[in-house]
């Protein structure tokens, strides 16, 4: 390095060095000047935030899909052709109201001739028994007559069932979905005429981890929400929890039901679940008064206009405030604004004190998030 570069930078060496003297004797110097005359520190301004208990939620969130908690596919039992058919998607059905309804003119035939052979029968064995008391016909005449009309009565018990096969009922109430036939088409056994869903509750599956596997329990509660409905939330319970754990996503599933009684929420839709783990009252302040320091964590409280240094022990953080489960007393004032200059035993001037009791606080800790 040349001796002209080695000047330069001895030069600008020395201006920083003269610089940051003056600076010093400019604004530090009469400060802690002024600090010893006045017999101590100055007071430095800050905020305030009262500890107090809150509500905290330990939640955990997962995704379902909703299902009817019965759910059948209407199916005829034997070939026909469509002769009513009464089906009007999304309309409430009572249990054993009429969809739909085969042609049935030889079903009813067969009824009428199987009644008809009844009666002959049953009118043959009166007759018989009657002959049977004057000893008129023989015992095995009588017996014939009775089996003859309990095959009869058989045969019209078929005929009938073949009729009743001819309706197609709704199993129990609920909503009818989407048919693709009309009044005419022929059908085939097992064919699907629709789908009949009762909507009073929907079941929704979902995945959790195995890591909360153990704080999931039937009973507890879960919220539910869908982009479909924005703003709402749907409250469920857990019914079921599996004794499995996947061995490739780690995860178990569980099932909840939710009351649906206006039937808002269809079958197959998308919800995004919160499920609270447990609820716990502790004694919060806002995360703003927690100082990290190496492995000491500490609070400064406000003790008659002067900080105190308060070494804490902190919990479970939720919504801007966090759980301090040693170290502080319910009331006491902890600074929140001002610590950058705050040592202990530094006098305050507080600028304001905020109560953090307010409603709206209050109420948004108790949002499960």
């Amino acid at each position: 390095m040349s001796i002209l570069k080695q000047l330069v930078i001895l030069c600008v060496l020395g201006g920083l060095a003269y610089g940051g003297y003056q600076g010093y004797r400019t604004f530090l110097a009469p400060q802690i000047a002024t600090e010893e005359d006045e017999g101590g520190p100055r007071p430095v301004t800050v905020e305030l935030a009262r500890a107090e208990i809150r509500t905290l939620r330990r939640t955990v969130e997962a995704v379902g899909t909703t299902r009817a908690v019965k759910s059948v596919a209407i199916v005829p039992e034997v070939d026909g052709r469509l002769v009513e058919l009464t089906i009007t998607p999304g309309t409430p059905v009572d249990a054993g109201a009429v969809l739909a309804r085969l042609d049935d003119t030889i079903e009813r035939a067969d009824l009428d001739e199987a009644e008809a052979v009844l009666t002959e029968q049953r009118q043959t064995l009166d007759r018989i028994r009657t002959l049977r008391g004057t000893n008129a016909v023989s015992q095995a005449a009588f017996e014939d007559a009775t089996a003859r009309l309990a095959e009869a009565q058989a045969d019209m018990e078929r005929a009938r069932r073949r009729l009743e096969d001819r309706r197609i009922t709704a199993p129990f109430a609920g909503v009818v979905g989407l048919t693709n036939y009309d009044v005419g088409a022929r059908v085939s056994d097992g064919q699907v005429l629709t789908r009949l869903d009762d909507l009073t509750e929907v079941e929704v599956e979902f995945s959790l981890p195995e890591t909360v596997f153990a704080q999931v329990r039937r009973g507890q509660g879960v919220t539910a929400q869908s982009a479909a409905f924005p703003g709402r939330a749907f409250e469920g319970t857990v019914t079921a929890v599996d004794s499995r754990i996947d061995p490739v996503s780690r995860a178990f599933r569980t099932r909840a039901v939710i009351p649906n009684p206006d039937s808002t929420l269809p079958a197959g839709m998308f919800l995004s679940l919160t499920l609270v783990l447990s609820e716990d009252d502790r004694l919060t302040v806002p995360e703003e008064a927690i100082v990290f320091q190496a492995a000491e964590t500490y609070v400064f409280v406000a003790d008659d206009g002067t900080a105190r240094r308060r070494t804490v022990q902190t919990g479970q953080r939720r919504d801007g405030r966090i759980a301090v489960l040693t170290g502080l007393q319910e009331g006491e004032a902890v600074i929140i604004r001002g610590l950058q200059r705050v040592r202990d035993g530094t006098p305050l001037n507080i600028l304001s004190t905020e109560d953090a009791a307010t409603a709206d606080a209050a109420s948004r800790a108790e949002q499960p998030s």
